[in-house]
């Protein structure tokens, strides 16, 4: 099914005073044009969520209000030749009591600090800062990790010159939507230090963002993919999202090809085995050319949760991608390896 989004090109405003979205808002813009504060209270979820991977390993972190606590993790996985190594801390901060996510900008994703956590965490707390700075982010973080050694993430992710990203908003209704920023094929570089272990990140490392604002429905399904870096001769970026933008006339589907963003006005096909998340998966656009990619999962990882208010049910599989995609320019470019993720998610919330 296409879509008919408009390009946003000037700055807007999410809401209306009485904190519905504004009509104005409604579209998609190439950088963030957004200005996302919310008014009022009730059904809020706000969050950032960068992963930067490399070819042995990667690190996710996340901060994230939900209107009645803040959820705030530190993921590490490594997957290299004789490695495999998971770890995951996470902070759970009931009415989330010292977290405070600020609302986007026109022209930026943030211009304030984010800083959540104790300078020095212990036990299963969870130190997060997320920092602007000329030229990119800055992304640190601190908890314990595995057997209680410390775990410390410094990383700058690059946001080049003209490098494109997608902001989009996705209305279910006047009162429930979404503005979303993801970035892909951002360079990084830094480290990620476990214990005595120092995990480099450098040539071959890339960051992606989901900056997510927005009011959400009760009970909600969505895939999302990912993946960055260099094949066929380019740097590329895939950006794939599917299910919850059903029916809302909105997409969160792009392609960003050395820098140039494609957006892709369709609702894509995804083709997996909810019960065996490590089988391949398929993503295409239904025959239209733009997107026909297959994904391998080398690992998943699982989240369940059935607590109160909150259910979740995530499976995320890091793997590599293969296949064609085609830009604007309508030349094809061949996808062979390409590292990332696809993850199919349930949340009560």
């Amino acid at each position: 099914m296409a879509t008919y989004e408009r390009e946003i090109t000037g700055p807007v405003g999410l809401c209306l005073p009485d904190g519905q979205v504004d009509p104005a808002a409604i579209g998609w813009s190439r950088r963030p044009l957004h200005r996302s504060s919310i008014p009022g209270w009730g059904r809020t979820k706000r969050w950032e969520y960068w992963c930067v991977t490399t070819p042995t390993h990667l690190v996710a972190l996340t901060v994230s209000h939900l209107d009645y606590l803040a959820l705030n993790s530190v993921y590490v996985l490594e997957f290299g030749p004789g490695r495999r190594r998971e770890f995951e801390r996470t902070a759970i901060v009931p009415g989330g009591r010292g977290v405070r996510l600020p609302d986007a900008l026109a022209g930026s994703v943030g211009t304030r600090p984010l800083v959540v956590g104790p300078e020095r965490p212990v036990r299963g707390q969870v130190r997060v800062e997320i920092v602007e700075e000329p030229g990119g982010t800055r992304l640190r973080a601190r908890c314990p990790g595995p057997g209680r050694v410390p775990v410390e993430v410094d990383l700058f992710a690059a946001l080049p010159d003209g490098h494109e990203t997608l902001s989009v908003v996705v209305p279910w209704s006047e009162r429930r939507f979404q503005y979303t920023s993801k970035h892909t094929a951002r360079p990084a570089t830094g480290t990620v230090t476990v214990g005595d272990d120092v995990l480099p990140f450098g040539d071959d490392a890339w960051a992606v963002l989901d900056h997510g604002r927005g009011r959400w429905p009760r009970r909600v399904h969505w895939n999302w993919g990912a993946a960055s870096g260099r094949t066929d001769g380019h740097t590329v970026g895939l950006q794939l999202g599917g299910e919850w933008t059903r029916g809302t006339g909105a997409t969160e589907n792009a392609l960003c090809v050395d820098g140039r963003l494609s957006k892709i006005g369709r609702e894509l096909v995804w083709d997996f085995a909810p019960d065996d998340p490590m089988a391949p998966w398929a993503v295409h656009d239904g025959g239209a050319g733009q997107v026909d990619l297959r994904f391998t999962p080398f690992h998943v990882r699982r989240v369940r949760t059935d607590v109160g208010l909150i259910g979740n049910r995530t499976d995320q599989c890091f793997g590599h991608y293969a296949g064609t995609v085609r830009g604007d320019g309508g030349r094809p470019v061949a996808v062979d390896g390409l590292l990332g993720w696809a993850e199919n998610v349930r949340v009560r919330w």
